[in-house]
């Protein structure tokens, strides 16, 4: 029975899965590998489905970098920032390029003159600060936004809906009641940022809160914390008039914060709290605002708004700080990225204000001899910077995968079948300890035979294409 029986010409072509028949998958890979190689008078007597996953991982994840050509891309719109976060399964770059408006990629250079490093801090007389009062929370007067804070919110357009925001420079949270059968509900919304607290005994929590902003007929007043939580804010974030028949979201009590670790305004105009809270026993920790309101009414109520939230240590550190302000980009990459060099703008080596050119020709270097713009990848940070004039155009990044994104990236060309197994099978004896020398080096030189077969299978040349290009060596060419 073939293959292909069970999907018939219909199925495919009106589903989504095109192309996928040339692969398959990791999964299967490690069935069949026990099939053909484990068991009694096979070559391997016995192995666990646990040691093959292992080896098979390994070898799709070594295959992936020269031989299965693991590419992948992502776009974006550079925004003002500068920045794009590098994907979650990034091994290395193959090309980063802008795209104009006719869909043409142009390639992007590294800059090696210039970098993101980490900013020390330092006080008036230059040395090295390992003082308390330095501050772990990003962002805190929210003047970015919502920038490294996670939050809860129901993200509709309508006006009546409850959502969290930043407005007039405050984190602001907006509520409404809804009708329900059993009863009226409101939400109970959530703002959160993870911070590092190693080697940090104790912390200082502060924040700018109110609580009795409201509008309609029948306001209701929220409740605002402001505390310390082991897992952040809820996602369910519903909250009953009658809990004994919903679930109520752990938003609205105080059980969500670490014991002592929280603040709390309730019907107060604008206040500022500050607690003394001991984080000893964490490495990380979570600030977790928090707001809900009265249920009972269904008009629309801005509830409650927190600004200027602190974190600072109050212990003396032992080891090296962020110079404040500069914890993710250094004064260095600010100067740079602020700028618009001449030679990102020029396209004119005799322009005389050109770097590195001084009207002579012979002083120009090749990297600079493009106005594309150039990028640095910060791998401390694990983002890519962009130089000024990339800000709003749109980015391509080509990059090298290991394959072990996700199940169904964890794929291997069928062209490259036997390559695999070849050298699960040579990794899984090597590690074995009853393996005579003779044996493990039969089978690597079967690994390298497979691999360079698969290399070459895969390498797609087309004598056509090729000699299409090659035409281009006749043309002749006027100096």
């Amino acid at each position: 029975m073939g293959l292909l029986d069970t999907l018939s010409q219909d199925e495919y072509y009106q589903g989504n899965s095109f192309g996928d028949y040339q692969f398959i998958s990791l999964n299967d890979i490690i069935t069949q590998f026990q099939v053909m190689y484990v068991g009694e008078d096979k070559i391997i007597p016995k192995a666990k489905r646990a040691d093959i996953s292992f080896h098979a991982q390994r070898a799709l994840a070594e295959l992936s970098f020269d031989t299965f050509k693991s590419f992948k891309s992502q776009q974006i719109e550079v925004p003002p920032s500068l920045v794009m976060v590098l994907p979650h399964d990034y091994v290395n770059y193959t090309k980063i390029s802008s795209v104009d408006n006719s869909g043409i990629k142009h390639v992007l250079y590294p800059t090696k003159y210039t970098s993101n490093p980490f900013q020390i801090s330092q006080n008036d007389e230059g040395e090295y600060q390992f003082s308390a009062d330095f501050e772990l929370l990003k962002n805190g007067d929210f003047d970015n936004g919502l920038q490294y804070f996670q939050h809860n919110s129901d993200y509709q357009a309508a006006s009546t809906t409850s959502k969290v925001l930043v407005e007039g420079g405050k984190l602001t949270f907006e509520h409404r009641a809804h009708d329900h059968e059993s009863g009226n509900y409101g939400k109970a919304l959530a703002a959160w940022q993870e911070i590092d607290v190693t080697n940090v005994s104790t912390i200082s929590l502060s924040g700018q809160g109110k609580s009795n902003d409201y509008s309609g007929s029948n306001p209701a007043v929220g409740v605002l914390r402001l505390g310390l939580s082991t897992t952040g804010g809820d996602t369910w974030i519903h909250n009953y008039e009658n809990p004994d028949t919903e679930e109520v979201s752990a938003n609205i009590g105080t059980e969500i914060f670490i014991e002592n670790g929280f603040l709390e305004w309730n019907n107060e105009n604008t206040t500022t709290k500050t607690l003394e809270v001991d984080v000893s026993e964490y490495n990380t920790i979570y600030v977790l605002v928090t707001s809900f309101a009265n249920h009972t009414s269904l008009n629309v109520f801005t509830g409650t708004t927190m600004d200027n939230l602190s974190v600072t240590n109050l212990n003396t550190a032992n080891q090296l700080l962020a110079q404040p302000g500069n914890e993710i980009n250094s004064s260095t990459w600010k100067n740079y990225k602020s700028v618009d060099p001449a030679e990102l703008t020029v396209d004119d080596y005799r322009y005389p204000e050109r770097y590195l050119d001084r009207f002579e020709r012979y002083g120009l270097e090749p990297e600079f001899a493009q106005i594309n713009g150039n990028f640095y990848i910060d791998q401390r940070l694990g983002r890519i910077h962009f130089s000024s004039n990339i800000s709003g155009k749109t980015v391509i990044l080509d990059y090298i995968s290991d394959g072990l994104g996700t199940d169904a990236e964890m794929q291997v060309p069928k062209l490259a079948e036997d390559a695999m197994y070849k050298h699960m099978l040579y990794d899984i004896l090597s590690a074995r300890s009853n393996v005579g020398g003779g044996r493990l080096a039969f089978h690597k030189r079967e690994k390298f035979a497979a691999v360079r077969k698969a290399k070459l299978r895969l390498s797609n040349i087309k004598l056509e294409e090729l000699t299409q290009i090659l035409r281009g060596q006749s043309k002749h060419i006027k100096h």
